[in-house]
């Protein structure tokens, strides 16, 4: 893994986690705007040390934690991005589905400036859970009516709000699940089809491009200043 440098210079680091599908051409496209945008982007393979099933229960499980090998391995990704010599060691993280999720957990005292959270639901206790954490830029869909998206927004709201931090939430009223993921057929496994239906995962264009928009405008705000 080497980061996507946006060109000469140094510029800040921004740490990419994936949703259900892994190492995926969609992952690699998402670490491309950034990079395009003027990110050093590193996006890991969570899936690296077994298969995806046996992955993701432990991926799950330590979401709920808030420790073990999963937070070791995005803390050795940020590390590693900090200490770049293309890197000024300002560092925000953006995550999809599952990888929302984490953006959230490591928002508050994991060392990033920034997160940037997508239909990654709200944890509970999320008012606790949340104190101190960095400025957050969230986006949703209007119609994904799993636990991880309208609903999440307005409680996420609500609980950064109460604790002073920075942030910019967005619901997209004619997107699904899973907007800003355009998986190409290459990406569709079996699994990754069936998960796909029971959420009701749709990529939306206008809504990613708005989202990718207040996005990178979150991140110049936070990163760059």
């Amino acid at each position: 893994m080497s980061p996507g440098h946006p060109g000469r210079g140094r510029g800040q680091g921004v740490v990419v986690i994936h949703d259900f599908a892994g190492m995926s051409q969609d992952l690699r496209h998402q670490a491309d705007w950034l990079a395009r945008a003027g990110y050093l982007a590193a996006a890991p393979d969570l899936y690296w040390w077994g298969s995806m099933l046996r992955c993701l229960r432990t991926i799950f499980r330590e979401l709920g934690t808030r420790q073990g090998r999963t937070f070791d391995d995005l803390e050795a990704v940020r590390a590693w991005l900090a200490q770049d010599k293309g890197c000024t060691g300002r560092i925000g993280v953006i995550g999809f589905c599952m990888g929302g999720g984490y953006a959230l957990a490591l928002a508050p005292g994991r060392g990033f400036a920034a997160s940037s959270t997508n239909y990654g639901g709200c944890p509970d206790e999320a008012e606790r859970l949340l104190a101190g954490a960095c400025p957050i830029v969230g986006s949703y869909g209007g119609k994904d009516r799993s636990p991880m998206g309208y609903r999440a927004a307005g409680r996420l709201e609500r609980a950064l709000a109460a604790n002073g931090v920075d942030h910019d939430i967005k619901v997209y009223p004619e997107a699904s699940h899973g907007f800003l993921n355009n998986h190409p057929p290459d990406d569709q496994t079996l699994l990754l089809m069936v998960l796909n239906r029971i959420s009701g995962t749709r990529y939306h264009e206008p809504s990613a491009q708005d989202a990718r928009r207040r996005i990178v405008a979150f991140f110049d705000a936070n990163l760059k200043s």
